[in-house]
């Protein structure tokens, strides 16, 4: 007969006063961890008890009776918490407390406290979310929530993010098929639908990382440090019904700008209104665009403002803060310490100051009614004006002095007798009087023989004078470079700028930005008048002329190599030019970026770039990875070697009308990648944009 299973009791609980229980020195736990026993008793506080009992073992006397004392071998921070009430006079120290008491004694006591804080399961995360989300939707705002549990308010609220992701993610991550930091990567947006689609392709992908899962959500998406996001800004973006897609993990750049068309709409109908005021300033034409090509104002002539005049008033107030700021500058230049307060009244006066000097352009009303703006972005968000860009058919007719000159001389002519003539040397010579005693204008083929004579001798002339040649051909120059004109000059020159519209973020780089500031800055300096820049020219100092001839030269300057057009001599004139004055890229700054070459070109030529400027070493260790990744490692690693594709290289001369070879990189920039070439990288999203990623491999 088979023996009954013993049944089991349970210890009882019973409700014992404080004042009869003593805290075990059995109690296993000695480090201090997790909440504290003051944060313990506000939240016993809170909840009007205990939510879980103390255990206690009665304590005996020699004879082994109870002495109604109770030790606590388990719950000891909660025995704690109680004793802060009552020294607080919060609780009475009689006060019944809810106890388990095991007068059993089949364990020992650390065998009970090992037990309480070892067989507890920790909760899990998910369980933690979705109970934070009730206490929300129950009415407790983040800061409540946070203050009850003790943590971040930033917490709470990425916890409440984790818990909006869609439902059948977290079943999964409940089920342990996705990680933590996947959820992590769905929280950026609260479009279910689309965590849905993108867990349907990273699924079946080999790649299922985090940034991946991030790069799919946000690939249509518009970083908030684009210059369109800036310029807009997330209130407004907002404010007109857009989304911003935030990760609250890690660092994200100000989030994701989920609508692309609504950005662009609110970044143009911005534009327009800048350019509306822009108009009202008298204008002929403004035209507005978030970019314009490089070389957008080619062949057109710019006509410049004066700053405003100071009033007397203005100028004494300038001198004197001028003068203070020296002053004060002098003074803290000898000071060994760093002065904050001096830090910043010195830059209080040098804004004050840069007000005087920054003071709007005036301009002449004439040029303003022929004359228009353009209106765009700068790199980094700003509104840019370009103002006083004359187009070619807007120019004043050419004749049109002579015209007045000619009528001016029509009404003295008007005094002479009808039968009279004008001779080649202005005489008047009556119709009537003998050819033979009367003078009349040289041959046409006699003036050209005549003035062949003098081209000969004025050149022969003017070799002998290098300082006027260098002159007369500055002012060829000139005149066509910021005058548009070459009509006005002997000297047969022709400067042909190539604009180079298509190629993308050039007027961005700081070549470009050099270029126009020193193009600008001369537009400034030179006459209004083209019939004055003689004289002008002949006034600068060598150095000055120096400068501005060598600007007005590079304007010609093409050293471009182009499928339709390989010049191969004129690029191998250009090499010399560049060994000459020893120009070397990436001092000049161009450095190998995912934008300006590392994510145009093949995987293959990638690793060849890193194992000339890093080794053979660092090129296996990228051998395996993904594009993306490699990309974006690749750029990290290139940065500062001074590492040159061959065409920039000084000491490569390219073969520009040799063959490509079945390796060579070729970029269809209408293509889009594969999506197993597009397998991004562990890398933060801005890094490199999906449109260029376009080699293929």
């Amino acid at each position: 007969m088979a023996k009954a299973t013993p049944k089991i009791s349970l210890n009882q609980s019973e409700n014992i006063p404080y004042d009869r229980l003593v805290l075990s020195q059995k109690n296993v736990r000695r480090i201090k961890d997790g909440v504290t026993i003051e944060d313990l008793a506000e939240d016993i506080a809170l909840r009007g008890g205990l939510i879980q009992s103390l255990n206690v073992r009665p304590l005996r006397d020699e004879a082994g009776d109870e002495t109604g004392q109770y030790e606590v071998p388990a719950g000891g921070r909660r025995y704690l918490a109680l004793g802060i009430l009552i020294k607080q006079k919060r609780m009475a120290k009689d006060q019944p407390t809810p106890c388990i008491v095991n007068r059993k004694e089949t364990t020992s006591a650390e065998d009970d406290s090992l037990a309480e804080n070892m067989a507890r399961e920790t909760l899990h995360p998910l369980d933690e979310f979705r109970a934070f989300k009730v206490l929300f939707d129950q009415g407790l705002g983040e800061e409540e929530i946070a203050a009850r549990y003790k943590v971040a308010p930033a917490t709470v609220k990425q916890r409440l993010r984790l818990a909006d992701v869609s439902p059948k993610l977290l079943d999964l991550y409940g089920k342990g098929e996705i990680k933590l930091e996947q959820v992590k990567a769905f929280s950026i947006t609260s479009d279910h639908a689309r965590q849905e689609d993108v867990w349907a392709t990273v699924s079946r992908s080999t790649v299922q990382e985090p940034y991946y899962i991030k790069r799919l959500l946000t690939e249509t998406a518009v970083r908030a440090d684009d210059r369109r996001a800036v310029y807009v800004g997330a209130a407004a973006y907002e404010a007109a019904g857009g989304i911003i897609l935030r990760d609250l993990f890690q660092q994200d750049g100000g989030g994701w700008f989920q609508d692309p068309a609504l950005l662009e709409k609110l970044v143009l109908d911005k534009l327009e209104t800048d350019a509306e005021t822009v108009r009202a300033e008298g204008w002929k034409w403004v035209a507005s665009a978030i970019d314009f090509g490089y070389g957008h104002t080619s062949g057109m002539r710019r006509v410049y403002g004066e700053p405003a005049e100071l009033s007397e008033e203005e100028l004494a107030r300038q001198d004197a803060l001028q003068e203070e700021y020296d002053k004060l500058d002098a003074e803290y230049a000898e000071s060994p310490d760093y002065d904050e307060e001096t830090e910043k009244k010195l830059e209080a006066l040098g804004d004050a100051i840069d007000a005087f000097n920054d003071r709007p352009d005036i301009y002449d009303p004439d040029e303003v009614a022929r004359a228009g703006a353009f209106v765009t972005l700068d790199a980094n968000g700003e509104l840019r004006i370009e103002r006083g860009f004359v187009r070619p058919e807007d120019e004043a007719p050419v004749d049109e002095d002579l015209a007045d000159d000619d009528r001016a001389a029509g009404h003295a002519d008007g005094d002479r007798n009808v039968g009279e003539q004008s001779g080649a040397n202005g005489a008047a010579v009556s119709a009537g009087e003998d050819e033979e005693e009367t003078i009349r204008p040289l041959p046409d083929r006699l003036i050209l023989d005549l003035t062949a004579h003098r081209t000969l001798a004025l050149r022969n002339a003017l070799a002998q004078d290098p300082d006027i040649a260098f002159v007369a051909v500055l002012h060829a120059l000139v005149l066509q470079v910021f005058f548009h004109n070459t009509s006005d000059t002997c000297i047969g020159l022709t400067v042909k700028n190539a604009s180079f519209g298509q190629v993308e973020g050039l007027g961005q780089s700081i070549w470009a930005k050099e270029i126009d500031q020193r193009h600008e800055n001369w537009g400034k300096d030179l006459p209004k008048s083209a019939d004055d820049l003689w004289a002008f020219l002949l006034a600068l100092d060598p150095a000055s002329r120096q400068a501005l001839f060598a600007h007005c030269a590079v304007q010609g300057l093409n050293a471009v190599i182009e499928p339709w057009a390989r010049r191969p001599g004129a690029i191998a004139h250009a090499d010399e030019i560049a060994r000459a004055i020893g120009l070397d890229m990436a001092e000049a700054g161009w450095e190998p970026t995912p934008e300006s070459y590392l994510a145009r070109v093949t995987k293959r030529r990638i690793l060849e770039a890193v194992r000339e400027a890093c080794g053979e070493e660092q090129a296996y260790l990228m051998e395996d990875q993904p594009k993306a990744k490699m990309v974006t490692e690749a750029a990290r690693v290139l940065k500062g070697t001074g590492w040159l594709p061959e065409v920039l290289r000084l000491d490569d001369l390219v073969d520009v009308d040799a063959p490509q070879d079945a390796d060579a990189d070729v970029i269809d920039e209408s293509a889009e990648l594969p999506a197993y070439l597009s397998d991004g990288a562990e890398q933060d999203d801005s890094t490199v944009p999906a449109e260029t990623m376009q080699a293929a491999e």
